[in-house]
């Protein structure tokens, strides 16, 4: 593999990956000239992994059908689970979205660009392939700068809008890396897509999701932006987060975020076994020690790394120890939660 700082390397199938070397709010290491070319392969139906400040994006035009089927077959990922759409502003609400309430608006000015998806029902722009045929869309402005330079350029060539899941096989763990990409991926992408590589992504749990469709809004999937916040912004209090909505959303699925070894919440660590915690848990003798955060926001950011690294040490079960309380702390429990396919020891 070429030294990172060269723009463009051709992996084993010609799929092109452009490195920044560095973290990804550093947009000067990813060129101009590197963001046009991955949404010139955007605009001509091809696929283009990208870094988001949750987690990498498996992209597509998403008013493009058969770009999007491509989405589905490369994750593996069943048809009617829906895609959400990534815009480059608040500005495209009304391309996708109609009868939008004066809180969704709100939350959009208050928390876009940012990891939160606003859920409203849809336009005609958005169609059943994007929506799994649900009457209402998500919507989201990334506010990773990579993410936002590819779709701010990929608009000027006339796109209205990214569908991206996260870039990895349907219900494995989610990508914070473009190795990570690679590693899940690399063998199912075509010579033009492309994989976009901002360093890691800075909050490392998926969007929180915002159903804005009824007259108070409902928190589908918890995320870094929190209940209080959005409580705080719409001086409102919200009802419980639903534990079976109706809707579809990312994510939405009993198991999911899943590693191949088994996930064991709040156990006394054995020998053998891999321990997550934060810093103040000990490590028993012969527990072998994947990482030790030192708070919340540290635990969500390496939460999927320390999930990952335990597949590639070979190890068979992961102790985690989440950490307890409100807030982030919550989101960081329901991906462990699903993880763990609802068990909890």
């Amino acid at each position: 593999m070429a030294a990172l700082g060269s723009c463009a390397h051709p992996l084993a199938k010609q799929v092109i990956i452009v490195f920044s070397m560095a973290n990804s709010h550093f947009l000067s290491r990813c060129s101009a000239d590197d963001i046009q070319k991955a949404a010139g392969q955007l605009k001509a139906g091809h696929l283009v992994a990208f870094p988001t400040e949750t987690v990498y994006g498996l992209g597509a035009d998403a008013t493009n059908e058969e770009a999007v089927k491509r989405i589905y077959e490369v994750k593996g990922r069943p048809s009617n689970h829906p895609l959400i759409v990534h815009v480059s502003s608040i500005n495209a609400l009304a391309i996708w979205a109609e009868q939008i309430p004066e809180y969704a608006i709100e939350l959009a000015r208050k928390f876009w660009p940012g990891p939160m998806t606003l859920i409203l029902k849809r336009s005609e722009v958005a169609k059943d392939f994007i929506t799994g045929s649900q009457d209402s869309v998500g919507i989201r402005v990334p506010s990773d700068p990579i993410a936002l330079a590819l779709l701010t350029r990929f608009e000027s060539l006339g796109g209205l809008g990214v569908a991206a899941p996260s870039a990895n096989r349907f219900g494995q763990v989610s990508p914070t890396s473009s190795a990570d990409v690679t590693e899940e991926l690399g063998e199912y992408l075509e010579g033009a897509d492309l994989i976009l590589d901002g360093g890691r992504s800075t909050v490392g749990l998926e969007s929180t999701i915002v159903d804005c469709t009824n007259y108070i809004p409902r928190i589908l999937r918890p995320g870094a932006i929190t209940r209080k916040h959005i409580e705080s912004l719409l001086s409102i209090k919200l009802t419980q987060i639903p534990t079976n909505s109706l809707l579809r959303v990312s994510g939405g699925m009993e198991k999911h975020y899943s590693p191949k070894a088994k996930v064991l919440l709040n156990a006394i660590p054995r020998p053998g076994q891999a321990l997550f915690a934060l810093i103040e848990s000990e490590t028993p003798s012969g527990v072998v020690r994947i990482g030790a955060p030192t708070n919340e926001v540290e635990f969500a950011r390496d939460l999927y790394w320390a999930l990952r690294e335990t597949d590639k040490r070979g190890l068979t079960e992961i102790i985690v120890i989440p950490p307890a309380g409100e807030g982030l702390a919550e989101a960081i429990l329901e991906r462990l939660t699903k993880s763990t396919g609802g068990r909890s020891k």
